[in-house]
């Protein structure tokens, strides 16, 4: 639940610049962690989130499908949404529409690696419509996507958790109600700040 964060002496984690969201992961190597930001109303809000299986790492050692989370500044590029399953949700940021053939290609030596494809390729990808609803909100952050370099990592979002204890592939997800607390207080201009512990 998206609480006011009470920390008397906040950290760099817990009381984030205006239009900045900080993730501090729990320990070092962990797959859990607390995303902070600064809501409407002034005040600092921290929530719980899930990291990648392989903790947060320098965003140099990242590599496809090792499991880690980049440390490093991002911006928030967009949000993707099912709009089967939610209204278009509150937020200053892009907002688009998934569509059912969509997918994000993973394979480093594709030309596409690291970009949402309007059509699945025959080379490797993930499908961004999903049974689940981990992907019924997508942010994605911008980790090296300018330009990508192959084997680097790619599909680093900021998503839904569909199990509280659940580590992602290397994503931040959130849950619901607290991801969109988050997304009403984002602008174009907002960043993410992923801290290594």
């Amino acid at each position: 639940m998206t609480t006011p964060d009470p920390g008397p002496t906040p950290s760099p984690a817990s009381e984030p610049a205006p239009g900045a969201v900080s993730v501090r992961a729990e320990g070092v190597g962990a797959s859990a962690g607390r995303v902070a930001w600064v809501g409407a109303d002034g005040r600092t809000l921290s929530a719980r989130c899930r990291l990648g299986r392989g903790g947060v790492v320098a965003a140099d050692a990242k590599r496809e499908g090792d499991g880690a989370t980049p440390a490093g500044r991002w911006p928030l590029r967009r949000l993707y949404y099912r709009a089967d399953r939610l209204t278009r949700p509150e937020t200053a940021l892009a907002t688009t529409a998934l569509d059912q053939l969509w997918s994000w290609c993973d394979a480093p030596d594709h030309p596409a690696y690291n970009r949402r494809l309007d059509t699945p390729p025959a080379a490797s990808h993930e499908r961004l419509w999903r049974s689940d609803r981990r992907y019924d909100l997508i942010v994605p952050l911008g980790y090296n996507d300018d330009p990508p370099l192959p084997g680097r990592g790619s599909a680093i979002f900021l998503h839904l958790t569909d199990t509280p204890d659940r580590p992602t592939a290397g994503c931040v997800a959130m849950d619901r109600d607290d991801l969109l607390a988050l997304l009403a207080a984002l602008t174009p201009a907002s960043m993410m700040v992923i801290d290594a512990p």
